[in-house]
């Protein structure tokens, strides 16, 4: 049950991510074209930078669960056994500690700028906090992620932020192709 609803998390926000993608392509678009025919969307640039931020953030809860996130295994891919495992462990209670520290004072900085009303100075004085909600989101979700694998893991389980290693040569072409090499 807490599986399934963890994972509808993170996939949402990775559908959230690419409709904010969406929004990118239709504003950028939109701003382009109209230029030509004398039509102004009122603070467009500002909506896609905002856009450009939640797509970003909304979408890495999504990316790190998928395995598609960097990963720089020079010293942990060395390691077997248990010593794998504190390795793993490590390096997520790392990853937690620092995306838990932004993620707090990304949610203090949104809250702050819904006690404070602040809004946009560009043409449309939108609140603040709504595009802030995006980035803070975005975060604790990741930190979420973090957590739950480092349950996962620390209870003896396969990292599942991982994918399998290639154990063909057509597997070893095809994982290529997928990361565009």
């Amino acid at each position: 049950m807490v599986r399934k609803l963890l994972d509808g998390l993170y996939l949402a926000g990775g559908i959230a991510s690419g409709c904010f993608l969406v929004a990118i392509l239709v504003l950028m678009m939109g701003l382009s074209l109209g230029r030509q025919v004398g039509i102004d969307i009122p603070a467009g640039d500002d909506f896609a930078a905002w856009s450009m931020a939640a797509c970003a953030f909304l979408g890495l809860a999504h990316t790190f669960r998928s395995g598609d996130m960097i990963r720089v295994g020079l010293i942990v891919d060395k390691l077997e056994g248990r010593a794998r495992w504190a390795a793993e462990c490590l390096c997520l209670v790392v990853a937690l500690g620092f995306v838990g520290f932004f993620a707090f004072h990304a949610v203090e900085f949104t809250r702050m700028s819904w006690v404070l009303n602040d809004r946009a100075t560009g043409v449309v004085a939108m609140p603040l906090w709504i595009p802030q909600l995006g980035y803070s989101g975005g975060l604790v979700l990741l930190a979420v992620a973090l957590l739950d694998e480092l349950v996962h893991v620390g209870m003896g389980g396969a990292p599942r932020y991982e994918k399998p290693k290639p154990q063909t040569a057509e597997e070893v072409i095809q994982q290529a192709i997928q990361s565009a090499v």
